[in-house]
């Protein structure tokens, strides 16, 4: 209780009166008080105002998504992330560690000293307001000050990592038409070493754009970069003065892109203001970070957590980079690496915890006493793993399930250090995110599965998609109900009656057996605990003759473990039976040597089931957007088989 008391939502709580914390979601929420809210979080967070907002939140029904944020404010995030904490300029702020080059660290004078060069460069290169600034770079303080660099001059910063290939590149890349291009040359991953040289000049070629291409040797910085590149220690040679431009709350600071894998990715814009307000609000809040803390989200520069991770100078924490494989040179090195920075709160995808949990590991004895808190994201966490984390790796640490997405570059179903941890729940719907769900026929329901929605404004939902009207975004997100008021996240979820949530799945990717539905997070949670099984797939694949169509589960093996296919098929399906229900047992039950998977490590459960129902591969995927995209040939073969069986 006076670790409860003692943390910042405590002390926040308190402060304002109230009595719980739905009490506190409830005033966060209401379109009375939200604007109140969020103002205060302004002030939590210290936002400097170079032109104070007329008011915080106002109606606009010919904006999408409806609501205008803190009209007439004016701000800069990189001028709020630079201001040291309380232990002074000296202090760290940035902790990198890497696989390619020795850990190091960098102070809030060494940071700003490097935003300043960087923006100088790009001052020269005549990057201006509204122009787009592309990396294709890995976890690395240069892509921390490369973004505050264009956050300091209004410019917008757009990042790829350096795993994805040229053509995912360019799908995403082209759409911004980038001024400046900055690409490492390459980086190690464990004992492999990834040369990427040729692919940086192939997307420098691929962007007509580019008016001046930056070459960072990561690899090696001793080898002079290919001609027509600037090194980077020419480009951040010289220093003029850190200035930040004052601009609106929507002000594009980054763009963030959708997995596209079934089509171009979206270009999803986010705005100074809200991702200011909103990761302030989740990192000081949810998660209890302030300074003195060390924030690690395992992260690549691709997904939308390492926007959030490096947020965490807001709250005057040191966020830590890692560049490099969590399981090299042993299973443990993660855990190692976060015990060696001291670090405070961890944060890892889901399946991480998972593959940990079924390799035996116990964390608890590599040193995690700073450890206060373990974040967890991607996928639904199964309870199992739960069980694990705290038997495992500590007894005495916040276990925080975050679900959100790139959309709004957060999560809006968290933890708090208010709430229990429920093993297989999330604890609690994050202040300010009016998190409801509904059942088919747009009616909240509680205890019941349906549609993750939001029925209220959220600062960092996006300012918009690049180069789009309003018509796509309104389409992406406010036509699943009627009335286009009512963000629908693609998300099946479980609001519990303790106001707990139990994320089940995507929603195109339910399972539907006689017309009842459940996700595809319950059947895993079943199959993926057994010993002989280290990753699943599962697609419902609909009968065109209005048949109850048939459940299509494809197993990864674990190494080591000796089966064949119809007895680890028959294990599943009795695990099934046993633990969930006969209504979802799979009709086939297939291995497979991989499950196909976005960059970030979700599965493809709906390219999978578009491929399987006929629709063309090129149609179905996009090879690019894929992480093994090596795997896809054993689906596309079952995919042939299946059409060919229907046809006769």
């Amino acid at each position: 209780m006076e670790r409860k008391a003692a943390s910042q939502l405590g002390r926040w709580c308190a402060e304002h009166g109230f009595s719980s914390y739905q009490e506190a979601w409830e005033w966060s929420v209401d379109e009375a008080t939200a604007g109140q809210f969020w103002s205060d979080v302004a002030r939590l967070a210290g936002v400097t105002w170079r032109r104070p907002p007329d008011c915080a939140l106002e109606r606009d029904p010919a904006r999408v998504p409806g609501w205008r944020w803190f009209r007439g404010g004016e701000l800069n995030y990189a001028e709020r992330m630079l201001v040291a904490p309380p232990a002074g300029p000296g202090s760290v702020a940035v902790v990198a560690l890497s696989q390619t080059r020795p850990p190091s660290e960098l102070s809030w004078d060494d940071l700003s000293d490097l935003v300043a060069r960087i923006r100088t460069g790009l001052l020269r290169a005549g990057v201006g307001q509204r122009d787009a600034v592309a990396g294709y770079l890995p976890n690395v303080p240069e892509a921390l000050a490369a973004l505050l660099a264009c956050a300091s001059l209004g410019a917008v910063w757009a990042c790829c990592a350096p795993e994805m290939g040229v053509a995912g590149v360019l799908d995403r890349l082209s759409q911004v038409a980038p001024a400046v291009l900055i690409s490492a040359d390459g980086y190690r991953y464990g004992a492999k070493t990834v040369d990427r040289r040729r692919e940086a000049e192939a997307i420098r070629a691929g962007l007509p754009s580019v008016r001046e291409a930056v070459w960072l040797g990561y690899l090696d910085a001793e080898r002079p970069p290919p001609k027509g590149w600037a090194p980077w220690s020419a480009f951040v040679a010289e220093r003029d003065p850190l200035e930040f431009a004052a601009v609106g709350f929507e002000h594009p600071l980054y763009v963030l892109f959708s997995s596209g894998t079934t089509g171009k990715p979206k270009a999803i814009v986010h705005g100074h203001g809200g991702i200011l307000l909103e990761h302030a609000k989740a990192l000081r809040l949810h998660f209890d970070v302030g300074p003195g803390d060390r924030f690690f989200w395992f992260t690549t520069t691709g997904w939308m957590m390492w926007n959030f991770n490096v947020s965490a100078l807001l709250a005057g924490s040191a966020a830590v980079l890692f560049d490099g494989d969590p399981w090299w040179p042993t299973p443990g090195a993660l855990w190692e690496a976060a015990a060696s920075v001291g670090t405070t709160c961890l944060g890892v995808g889901a399946s991480y915890l998972v593959a940990c949990m079924k390799a035996g590991l116990r964390p608890s004895g590599r040193g995690l006493a700073s450890l206060k808190a373990l974040g967890s994201t991607g996928s639904p966490l199964p309870a199992s793993a739960g069980h694990w984390v705290y038997g495992a790796v500590k007894e005495d640490l916040m276990l925080g399930s975050f679900s959100g997405g790139t959309d709004v570059c957060t999560g809006f179903v968290g933890p708090s250090p208010l709430h229990p941890v429920w093993a297989g729940e999330i604890s609690c719907r994050c202040l300010g995110a009016k998190v409801e769900v509904y059942d088919d026929d747009g009616r909240a329901v509680v205890g019941r599965e349906g549609e993750l929605v939001l029925t209220g404004p959220l600062p960092s939902m996006p300012v918009g998609f690049w180069g789009d009207d309003g018509a796509r975004y309104r389409a992406a997100y406010f036509e699943r109900f009627p009335g286009g008021r009512v963000w629908a996240h693609g998300d099946r979820a479980v609001l519990t009656r303790r106001g707990s949530l139990v994320i089940s799945g995507r929603s195109d990717g339910t399972l539907n057996r006689g017309g009842v539905r459940a996700g595809t997070a319950e059947l895993y949670s079943v199959i993926e605990c057994l010993p002989r099984v280290a990753d699943s797939l599962a697609v419902h694949l609909e009968d065109p003759d209005g048949g109850p169509g048939e459940i299509w589960l494809f197993l990864v093996g674990k190494e080591g473990t000796s089966f064949s296919e119809d007895e680890l098929a028959e294990e599943v399906r009795a695990a099934v039976r046993r633990e969930l229900s006969p209504r979802y047992v799979p009709d086939r039950v297939l291995l497979v040597p991989a499950v196909p998977r976005t960059l970030s490590g979700k599965k493809l459960e709906v390219p999978v089931k578009r491929l399987l129902s006929g629709v063309p591969a090129d149609d179905a995927l996009v090879p690019s957007a894929l992480a093994n995209p090596e795997c896809l040939s054993t689906y596309a073969q079952l995919a042939k088989e299946r059409s060919k069986k229907r046809a006769r």
